[in-house]
Formats: C-alpha cells, sequence, structure tokens
C-alpha cells in the first residue's frame, strides 16, 4: 500500500513540476499584428499597440527571458535616443517605452520593441514584482 502512495505522490509531483516551471508574466508579441498581449499567471491582463522592426531592420523571433532591467536608458548606437522602462531580452534588443507614438501599431524601429510609456511602465513594474525568472518573452511573426 505504501509503495502505490510513493508512486501515487511522485506522478502527482511529475505533473505539477511544469505548471511550476511557467512564467507569472508572458508577454506576446505578434509582429504581423504589432500588439503585445500580456499575461499574469496565465490570465490576459493587457493588449497594447507596439513598434517593431521597420522594413530593413529585424526584431528577432523566438522565447527569451529578460536579461536586464534599465528604468531610464539612452541608446548607445542611435543618438542617445531616449528608452525609458527598458527590459533587455537578447544582446542589444530591448521593450521599451517610446515618446514616437504616433507610430505604435505599425513596424517603425530598429528591431526593438516600443510601447507607449505608460504601457512600458507598467510592464516593467511587473517583471519587477514578479522577478526576470518568473517572465517569458515570446516573439512570433
Amino acid at each position: 500500500m505504501s509503495r502505490r502512495f510513493l508512486l501515487a505522490a511522485l506522478l502527482g509531483l511529475i505533473l505539477t513540476l511544469p505548471s511550476l516551471a511557467q512564467a507569472a508574466v508572458v508577454a506576446k508579441i505578434n509582429l504581423s499584428t504589432q500588439r503585445m498581449s500580456v499575461y499574469i499567471d496565465g490570465a490576459p491582463r493587457y493588449n497594447w499597440p507596439v513598434s517593431t522592426a521597420r522594413p530593413g531592420y529585424r526584431t528577432p523571433t523566438g522565447s527569451f527571458k529578460p536579461t536586464a532591467l534599465v528604468r531610464y536608458h539612452r541608446s548607445t548606437i542611435y543618438d542617445g535616443s531616449p528608452m525609458p522602462h527598458s527590459i533587455f531580452f537578447l544582446r542589444g534588443y530591448a521593450i521599451h517605452g517610446s515618446y514616437e507614438i504616433k507610430h505604435l501599431g505599425r513596424p517603425a524601429s530598429h528591431g526593438c520593441v516600443r510601447l507607449h510609456p505608460a504601457n512600458a511602465a507598467a510592464l516593467y513594474s511587473l517583471v519587477q514584482r514578479y522577478g526576470p525568472s518568473k517572465t517569458r518573452i515570446q516573439i512570433t511573426p
């Protein structure tokens, strides 16, 4: 009897582990629609317009974890352009606020994912609260 109990407990643990490893914050960016959907613990919370790479540039696709959070960053590549609430996820690529809000909803960047400054602040706050290790950034074509 105890052997069955132990096996049942182990099976339950094995089935539970994948859900424990899931990210609490998931930012899904769709390049085709130029939208970001943000999920908290699997529930949809926000849906925002974004701007990603314009022709001649690229926004990487795939699944990433944040590598750095910088409240106020200035681009070292593009003339010190302001990048408030930057969430870096791959080399120099980041999700960040942009004051070029008239371009949101269509490709306009050099590869980063641009958000309205208020939305970037909200996402930044979520990533800080839950932690980069519990955050996933998914970018699809």
